[in-house]
């Protein structure tokens, strides 16, 4: 009597995200062992992320063709946005046409500059150079020391917060331990008033250390250092400011990946991104971080970034991304979901490639680039296709010494376009893929051949369409993966199904 076929289900393949740490035989069949160029979508499924398009136009002439190190956006008090960006050895702002804004006869050799907005002022600072700031009312990038309010030197130092009415400073090139603050409500006088600071060396508690990032959290200043991590508490009022806390093993290592989600600060550490308010739960403990199932990935990416690390959060789009610019990997850590062991869903971008990330008081997501400012958005990058790809690990569903022998794979996927869909399976760890190409041919009003392919329903902004395509060979483990070119439209998996046969055991 002939054996009937066993039908193997994979829901939402990769929903969990990438997993490259755990065994790969023994991790959930949920995780990815590669899902790049995707996101994880709001209803839980892997698909493609969006593209980038170019709105700079002059970007070549203005930024010379070095890329865009850092964006921010001032907003005035009367509503008017306007974008600045740093490249070239220039202060440069707008969007579509950049204009360049550096003061007159002052000199720019670096384009490392962190930029707030304060009381209507944005704030431009980089260790070894005079703060600049831009004053709407007279619509001027000027020196600080030129504005008709300044009082005392002003601070030449390479992070800066702007929090609880005042603007705060530290990392100066001879001085890793000091922080500076300005008066109340005026970032341009440090010196009289309510101005001060506080040389934090012997507050550092394991020794020497140096500070890396300012934050605010729950009336604490958040001073990282690369090793440790102190909390200051009262800093509404830094005349009775305090040390309440402070975190030992634990830092931050790269100043723009400190990141706040709303309720939460997020950090790049020495072992992953971590959660601020789950290391001063569990006292600098680097058992945990949000990105455990790629540590050793993000460790090693760290290890030869050579470029400035960046990171932005989007609540419109749900993720954080982390950005490794000459690693040429974009992290995007999903902020809707999170893993039963409370670590974060994580795909990786290519492609993109980044200097800089930001978002805007409007939700746009913008990246620094080598020709300029290029928006989230879309299936292209820019005017070119790119390639997602998923593939599981190996999967034994729960008979790992079972011979499989495969009869058919019928994919469940959402698309709005026309697309080749290639899958590809393997046995047994083999890289060596068999490959089956199947074209989704879309038709008048956007259906899909239905013959063919059997068309469900619409649904989650495409078409559900079921393919399938016969399989062959056998083997004990059984490795599963899609590509596919995106070239401006939409594309996410919902379910894989596996027909096989079930042999002896292997």
């Amino acid at each position: 009597m002939a054996q009937p076929l066993q039908s193997i289900t994979l829901s939402a393949p990769g929903f969990l995200g990438i997993n490259t740490q755990d065994s790969p035989l023994g991790v959930d069949q949920s995780f990815a062992a590669i899902a790049n160029n995707c996101v994880i979508d709001r209803f839980g499924r892997i698909g493609a992320r969006k593209g980038y398009q170019y709105l700079t136009t002059n970007a070549t002439a203005i930024s010379g063709g070095t890329g865009l190190y850092a964006i921010h956006e001032h907003v005035s008090t009367a509503g008017v946005s306007t974008i600045f960006s740093t490249g070239h050895n220039k202060i440069l702002s707008g969007i579509t046409t950049l204009v360049d804004r550096t003061p007159v006869a002052y000199t720019i050799t670096s384009n490392l500059w962190k930029m707030v907005s304060h009381v209507d002022h944005t704030y431009f600072f980089q260790r070894g150079y005079e703060p600049l700031l831009y004053d709407p009312t007279t619509d001027t990038v000027m020196k600080m020391s030129s504005h008709s309010h300044a009082l005392g030197t002003p601070p030449q130092a390479n992070e800066v917060l702007s929090a609880y009415g005042r603007l705060w400073c530290a990392d100066f090139t001879s001085d890793k331990s000091t922080v500076y603050w300005s008066d109340l409500l005026d970032g341009t006088r440090w010196i009289g008033g309510t101005s001060g600071s506080i040389n934090i060396q012997s507050h550092w508690p394991t020794g020497y250390d140096e500070i890396v990032a300012l934050a605010s959290h729950n009336n604490f200043l958040v001073i990282f250092g690369k090793r440790s991590i102190l909390l200051f508490s009262g800093a509404d009022d830094p005349s009775t400011m305090a040390l309440q806390d402070s975190i030992s093993g634990m830092g931050c290592q790269a100043q723009c990946s400190v990141v706040s989600t709303g309720d939460e600060i997020l950090f790049l550490s020495s072992f992953g991104v971590q959660s601020l308010g789950r290391v001063i739960q569990e006292k600098s403990s680097p058992t945990f971080d949000i990105t455990k199932n790629v540590r050793d990935d993000i460790i090693a990416a760290l290890a030869s970034e050579t470029g400035r690390i960046t990171a932005m959060f989007s609540p419109e789009e749900g993720f954080y991304l982390l950005n490794f610019p000459t690693v040429a990997i974009t992290y995007c850590i999903d902020n809707r979901g999170k893993s039963e062991d409370g670590a974060h869903r994580i795909t990786t971008w290519t492609g993109i490639e980044p200097l800089s990330c930001y978002r805007t008081q409007s939700g746009q997501v913008y990246f620094g680039k080598l020709s300029g400012i290029a928006r989230y958005t879309g299936y292209v990058d820019n005017t070119s296709s790119y390639l997602l790809e998923y593939f599981s690990n190996p999967l034994g569903f729960g008979q790992p010494a079972v011979l499989k022998f495969l009869k058919k794979f019928a994919l469940t996927v959402i698309t709005d376009t026309s697309m080749d869909v290639v899958l590809n399976w393997s046995f047994d760890y083999s890289t060596a893929y068999t490959k089956r190409t199947i074209s989704l041919t879309s038709v008048a009003g956007g259906e899909f051949s239905i013959a063919e392919y059997s068309l469900a329903q619409y649904g989650g902004g495409g078409a559900i369409v079921r393919p399938s395509v016969n399989a062959s060979g056998s083997g004990s483990l059984v490795t599963v993966g899609i590509q596919v070119e995106v070239n401006g439209g939409s594309f996410s998996i919902q379910q894989l199904d596996i027909l096989a046969l079930l042999g002896r055991i292997y």
